[in-house]
C-alpha cells in the first residue's frame, strides 16, 4: 500500500526537556496504517531553509475511546534547523507528513520473550511495539540507556503496560552506570538460545554492540537504523547500508525501503 502524503496540523507539543519534545500531528490515516517500527518523513510547511523532509519513527498512534486512530506523534531531539523548528512548533502549525514508510519489526515467535533496547531518542519505535506486545500478553523488557536520568522519558507508560524496565545512564544518575549493553549481556547469560527476540534502536555503535551480544548468546536481533534519508522512498540513495544476506556477497541496500528494521546479524558493521 503506498504511503500517504498528509498536510498535518500540530495538535500538541509536549516539551520534555530543553532538547526533547513530543509533537502530536493530525495524521489519523497514517496512524491507521502504521506497524511498529515504521517511520514518517516530515517537514514544517513553508520552511524555506531546506526542501528535504526528516525521518522520524512513529512514536504513538493516538486513539479515541473506540480505539480508532486520531493522530500520531513523533519524538524529536533538536540538533539542526528542521529539528529546532519542530521543537518550536505550536498547535495549529502545519507539518507535511509522508508515511507510513519502511519495514516494520517482526513479531516474536510463540514462546519467545521480547526485549527492547533503546539508546536515547532510540526509544521512539518502542511505544507502538510495547503496546502490541502488551495486547498480545507477551513478556517484555525494556533496556533503556541515556546520558543522564533527565533524558529517560515515558517510564510510567511502560510500567503501566507491565513492561519490565532496566535503566542505565552514563553518569550514573539513574539505574546502572554504564552502557545499556552491559545488563543486556549479563541477563542473557544462561538463557536458552532462541528464547529471546531482541529489538534495538539508537546510535549505530550501540546497534552493532547489541547485535554482537545477541549473536554471542544465540538470540536473534532486529535493529532499527538511523541513517540520513533524503526522500524516504528509495530514490536518492542517501541512506544505503551494507548487508550480507544468506550466501550473497556483501552489498548495499537502501535502508528506507529494505529497512529501517534489519536482522542484526545481516548488517556488515565494519
Amino acid at each position: 500500500m503506498p504511503p500517504l502524503d498528509v498536510d498535518a496540523t500540530v495538535i500538541a507539543n509536549r516539551r520534555l526537556s530543553r532538547d526533547y519534545n513530543v509533537l502530536t500531528l493530525s495524521a489519523a490515516e497514517v496512524g491507521a496504517r502504521t506497524e511498529p517500527g515504521q517511520f514518517v518523513m516530515v517537514r514544517p510547511a513553508g520552511m524555506t531553509e531546506t526542501l528535504l523532509r526528516r525521518p522520524f519513527s512513529v512514536f504513538e498512534v493516538i486513539r479515541d475511546a473506540s480505539g480508532s486512530p486520531t493522530a500520531i506523534s513523533i519524538l524529536n531531539k533538536r540538533a539542526g534547523r528542521t529539528t529546532n523548528r519542530l521543537y518550536d512548533a505550536e498547535p495549529g502549525d502545519r507539518i507535511v507528513t509522508l508515511g507510513p514508510l519502511g519495514r516494520a519489526f517482526t513479531p516474536p515467535a510463540d514462546g519467545q520473550e521480547a526485549w527492547m533496547v533503546a539508546g536515547g531518542v532510540g526509544l521512539a519505535p518502542f511505544w507502538t511495539l510495547a503496546e502490541r506486545l502488551a495486547a498480545e500478553g507477551r513478556p517484555a523488557t525494556l533496556f533503556y540507556g541515556a546520558r543522564s536520568g533527565q533524558e529517560l522519558f515515558y517510564l510510567d507508560f511502560f510500567a503501566k503496560l507491565g513492561i519490565r524496565t532496566v535503566l542505565t545512564t552514563e553518569d550514573g544518575s539513574e539505574g546502572e552506570r554504564g552502557r545499556v549493553t552491559l545488563p543486556l549481556d549479563r541477563e542473557l547469560t544462561g538463557r536458552a538460545p532462541g528464547s529471546t527476540m531482541i529489538y534495538a534502536c539508537g546510535p549505530e555503535p550501540m546497534l552493532a554492540a547489541v547485535a554482537g551480544v545477541a549473536a554471542k548468546h544465540g538470540q536473534r536481533s532486529e535493529v532499527s537504523v538511523e541513517r540520513t534519508m533524503g526522500c524516504g522512498l528509495g530514490g536518492c540513495y542517501s541512506c544505503v547500508i551494507k548487508v550480507k544476506q544468506g550466501t550473497e556477497a556483501p552489498h548495499f541496500v537502501r535502508s528506507c525501503v529494505a529497512g529501517p528494521v534489519f536482522d542484526g546479524a545481516e548488517i556488515v558493521w565494519d
